[in-house]
């Protein structure tokens, strides 16, 4: 049931803190320059498709979705000719926040003549992007995997506007180490769409600075997107190879830990 005192309209300066610190308003000064980063890019890939829908009730922030032309999307999957949710968000439940967005992507999809929406969901019942609630907006899963660490399936889902069945697929990981002597390589992917990307990647490259030379620091930044399809990964850290990972942000003592660790084979 759609709540009659809610609006959704397009981001202006007024919800870029809500949107570009993904609801964590006033949380700390991390997050705030977390959401200067992300406004910029969101307001240079503007010109290029992306919209930012936000949803008022009463006045307040209860949610907004990022959609953008699959072509560009920095998050991946693969595709042509449709516009892609990588990231749905509602503050408020069982009040039609959620296909109300849903609807407004719909509607920027089609002013920009895409074929369909189509996003990345997870099964079962997951708090994130939840499979469940795209099917109940109509969309079909067209491709899935399962996430081993996490007893996940993960499926790309797709509301098309015609009776087609586009060519879609997931990033590929091409990822590959490469030694260095004596030195503990990091090598970093991150984008400026995720705000968890972000503060990891910040994180990071202050913790790889405490080291001097005993870190080589390598910076794949994936909003580039040649550098997106060569590698297949849009957010990730590896200490010599190995990938390190917390689902939420890498905490700085976690960085630390797998570095002295990697360094405990040389000495």
């Amino acid at each position: 049931m759609v709540s009659k005192n809610l609006v959704i309209r397009d981001m202006d300066e007024h919800d870029e803190y809500y949107v570009g610190t993904c609801t964590h308003v006033n949380e700390s000064a991390e997050t705030d320059l977390c959401s200067k980063i992300r406004n910029e890019w969101f307001r240079d890939m503007h010109k290029r498709g992306l919209r930012i829908k936000v949803a008022l009730q009463d006045g307040k922030h209860v949610g907004f979705a990022y959609m953008l032309p699959i072509e560009i999307s920095p998050w991946g999957p693969l595709g042509q000719d449709l516009l892609f949710i990588p990231c749905l968000v509602s503050d408020a439940k069982n009040q039609g926040v959620g296909r109300a967005l849903i609807d407004s992507a719909e509607k920027a999809a089609r002013e920009q003549s895409k074929i369909g929406i189509l996003t990345m969901a997870y099964f079962p019942d997951f708090f994130f992007m939840p499979g469940e609630f795209f099917e109940r907006c109509g969309f079909k899963i067209v491709k899935s995997r399962a996430l081993n660490d996490e007893n996940l399936t993960e499926a790309l889902m797709l509301k098309a506007f015609e009776d087609i069945a586009p060519d879609v697929d997931f990033l590929e990981r091409g990822y590959k180490y490469e030694h260095v002597t004596d030195k503990i390589v990091v090598d970093l992917f991150w984008n400026p769409f995720c705000q968890t990307s972000v503060i990891e990647a910040n994180r990071v490259k202050k913790v790889s600075e405490e080291y001097g030379d005993k870190v080589i620091l390598k910076e794949y930044k994936i909003h580039d997107r040649d550098d997106l399809l060569e590698h297949g990964i849009f957010r990730g850290i590896f200490v010599n190879g190995k990938e390190i990972y917390w689902g939420y942000e890498a905490p700085e003592e976690g960085i630390r830990e797998a570095i002295e660790n990697e360094m405990q084979t040389y000495t």
